[in-house]
């Protein structure tokens, strides 16, 4: 007699065909194909592909905020999260595009949202803005990944690089002034950038809270 699939063979077998096909690429049907079984065989599991990306979103953060050092100071905690959103999204192809539009109530999400706004409630921020600041950060991190993982590696920015630098000596002295801003490509120094940005914003916050 056959043994049930698994719930977590069923999640993986959808990450295997989302490194090869993308987020398009997942369906059901492929899914079911890659264990060997029918179709209705998953519904035991999963009633819609977007509950089986919730699953996928769900996994992909395992390991996020899983170890917080004790006393560490809030910035630090919301770097780290922050920083490991972004690793776990980068695992995957399209990895950050699966996490957007999942609402989620796991283990995983709420432990994420726990560490967030106990660092910022122990720094003295209401638990409101701790929330709502936590839940930005992770917006930030979500976004930045999704455009970091549609950059084409085609060479074919190289053409719209030319069109870029035409158009904007021509017409646009600020941006042609930061042509050499534009033209780079280090997502690593773009993020943390913008991490810090955010990070400052939320120190100036604090600092106004009575």
């Amino acid at each position: 007699m056959r043994q049930p699939i698994a719930r977590d063979n069923i999640v993986e077998a959808a990450f295997k065909i989302l490194d090869e096909a993308g987020m398009e690429g997942v369906t059901l049907r492929k899914v079911a194909c890659t264990l060997g079984i029918r179709a209705p065989s998953l519904y035991w599991h999963f009633k819609s592909k977007q509950a089986l990306v919730d699953a996928m979103a769900d996994a992909m953060i395992v390991d996020v905020a899983r170890h917080i050092p004790e006393g560490q100071p809030w910035r630090q905690t919301l770097l780290q999260i922050a920083r490991e959103f972004r690793i776990a999204f980068k695992a995957r192809r399209d990895g950050a595009r699966v996490y957007a539009g999942t609402f989620l109530a796991t283990e995983n999400v709420l432990r994420v949202g726990e560490a967030s706004i106990a660092a910022l409630v122990g720094a003295g921020a209401s638990v409101r803005f701790a929330a709502t600041a936590s839940m930005d950060l992770v917006y930030y991190a979500m976004g930045f990944v999704i455009e970091e993982q549609s950059w084409p590696g085609d060479g074919s920015m190289e053409a719209l690089g030319e069109a870029f630098m035409a158009l904007a000596e021509a017409r646009f002295p600020h941006c042609w002034d930061a042509r050499e801003v534009w033209s780079e490509v280090d997502f690593d120094t773009r993020f943390e950038q913008g991490l810090g940005l955010m990070l400052d914003g939320i120190e100036l916050r604090l600092a106004l809270t009575p």
